[in-house]
Parts: C-alpha cells; structure tokens; sequence
C-alpha cells in the first residue's frame, strides 16, 4: 500500500479495509470513493493524497485482500508440518491439509478472490508488482515445506521442489475450473482425487 505519512496509516487502513468489504460483495465498476469516505468518516481529499487516485485505493485493497489469503496458506502449512515428527503423522495429516486448502465454502470463496485479483493484474502493471510479492513468498514458503519433508525422507528427491511447490498450487486452483461446471465434482470426489495425486507424484516410491 502507498502511504506518504506513517501516522496515517491507520486511517488509511480503515479505508483499505471499507474498500475490500465491498470488493467482495460487488464489482469493482459499482465501487464509489464518496460512500467509502461517508462510511469511515476519512477526507476525500486525503484518500486521493495518500493512494494517488480511485485505481490506487482499488490496488491497495486488492493487494491487502490478496496478501493476507497468501498469509493464511503459509500458516496452514507451515504449523501442519511443524506439528509432524514421523512419516506416519505426516501422512496422517495429508488429507486434512489438502481438505482445509482446497474444499469447503471459505476456500472457495478465497480462491475466488485470488483469481479475481490476478485477473484485475493483468491490465494494471502496479498491481501485478504488488502481488507478485506476495504470491513470490507463498511459492518460497512451500518451496522450503517440500525441502523439509525431502530431507526427512518423506517426499521422493528426484522432482525440485519449487516445482512441486508450484504443482499444489496449480491443483488447489484449478478447483476453480470444475467449480463453474453445470455437473462439478462432489467434495469427496476431489479430496479423493487430491490425496491420489500427491500420493503419485509426492510420496517416496522406494
């Protein structure tokens, strides 16, 4: 996010913070600066001094909205591995990781604001920056996970890691395919799906 003075970054987040609520109920296009000043009770004036123009409030937002999905995903698989000491407990807790990253409403719902952010990106190089960072810190963070468990014997050595790192997140995604179907997979279906997957291309074969 863009702020010129530090001792504004609270009110300034408060507007962040209107901005996102609303980007998840509407589209973009139906968003008005004025309503989200009424509603926080911040200058006019001072959104635009801070975020430079109606694009940049909607870039800040995206990117908080974006981050913070990002922040949630590394905690889920940093604690879920961390909390593993065998390769029993660490098979144990495969389906319940998969299960928690990719089904259910609330997954669904954030997958679909990423791919709404990365959509927003595409036109809007400022934007793109911005979440690159993020989305360059959830791939390193499950780069080194895959390392880990590489190193403990519990994930097969002879694929890169980064590129099982980018694997699961192309999978977990890729739900969002299937979502919009007519006919989508059952969430029993999927799970099932997920768990054979990682146990083919993750799991040691020897």
């Amino acid at each position: 996010m863009v702020h010129k003075q530090n001792r504004s970054a609270p009110v300034m987040r408060a507007v962040v913070d209107a901005v996102a609520e609303r980007l998840k109920e509407e589209d973009e296009t139906l968003l008005r600066i004025p309503e989200v000043c009424a509603a926080t009770g911040v200058n006019y004036g001072s959104v635009y001094h801070h975020f430079g123009s109606r694009e940049g409030v909607i870039d800040a937002a995206y990117e908080m909205m974006f981050a913070e999905i990002v922040a949630q995903d590394i905690e889920m698989v940093r604690g879920s591995v961390q909390s593993t000491g065998t390769f029993e407990e660490f098979v144990a807790f495969i389906g319940p990781l998969l299960h928690n990253l990719s089904s259910g409403d609330a997954r669904r719902s954030s997958r679909g604001i990423r791919l709404r952010v990365l959509a927003a990106s595409v036109t809007r190089p400022r934007l793109r920056r911005l979440i690159g960072e993020a989305q360059a810190r959830l791939t390193a963070e499950l780069t080194s996970v895959v390392e880990l468990c590489q190193e403990r014997g519990w994930i097969r050595r002879d694929l890169p890691a980064v590129h099982l790192a980018v694997l699961l997140q192309v999978v977990i995604f890729g739900r969002n395919l299937d979502d919009a179907s007519r006919t989508p997979m059952s969430e029993a279906e999927w799970e099932q799906f997920m768990f054979g997957l990682f146990q083919q291309l993750m799991l040691p074969t020897d």
